[in-house]
């Protein structure tokens, strides 16, 4: 019976250990650790002294270092001897690295069902059909009647009633500023010329 309790302990100790992350991230870290290669080394070697296959990882923009070990034990000791600890006349200060899962290691495409909201859609949704454009709607008998109106005419399109009221297309009179129509080459009407907007007068400032 005590050797079932002591087996079942050592069991339930191994699995938290195996919890527990094998990395640790020294924060604030000393810059002269980033530039020059003895205290680089000094640095490296308080952690090697728990665990000799200790691998580091240096992010000199945030002052941050990754102290991979082998196994939790190591960095959970390393951890409560190095903590606040004095380097390079600083104090080190020593966190546990948090392992992040996210699920699946690769970026998975959305749902079908969603697939349609990208644009350009990777897909079109199941049971889609591309609709046919409609053809448009000339009425050729309102063009006929417009074009036989002159300056001045109107033509009726819809006669009114007691609650609609009457469409009446109304052709606009040629106003020109002479009262002649301007008439180019071939007896054609002239295209209106474009009137260029004058430029202000030039005036020195008083400084020049």
């Amino acid at each position: 019976m005590q050797q079932s309790e002591s087996g079942g302990g050592a069991a339930t100790s191994e699995v938290q250990l195996n919890d527990q992350p094998n990395a640790l991230i020294a924060c604030k870290v000393p810059e002269e650790v980033f530039n020059e290669q003895q205290l680089k080394e000094q640095f490296e070697a308080l952690f090697r002294a728990f665990d000799p296959s200790t691998s580091f990882q240096f992010f000199k923009s945030f002052r941050r270092v990754r102290i991979n070990f082998t196994d939790a034990l190591a960095a959970a000791e390393a951890r409560v001897k190095l903590h606040k600890s004095d380097f390079n006349g600083k104090e080190m200060r020593l966190y546990f690295a948090q392992s992040v899962h996210i699920g699946s290691p690769r970026l998975e495409p959305p749902k079908p069902e969603k697939q349609f909201l990208i644009s350009p859609p990777a897909s079109p949704p199941v049971g889609w059909a591309q609709s046919q454009d409609a053809k448009p709607i000339i009425n050729y008998d309102l063009l006929c009647a417009v074009s036989k109106l002159g300056p001045g005419e109107q033509y009726e399109l819809h006669t009114g009633t007691t609650n609609t009221p009457s469409v009446i297309v109304h052709v606009c009179e040629d106003d020109s500023s002479d009262g002649e129509d301007e008439t180019g080459e071939g007896g054609k009407p002239a295209r209106p010329k474009i009137i260029q907007t004058r430029r202000p007068d030039y005036v020195p400032s008083v400084n020049q």
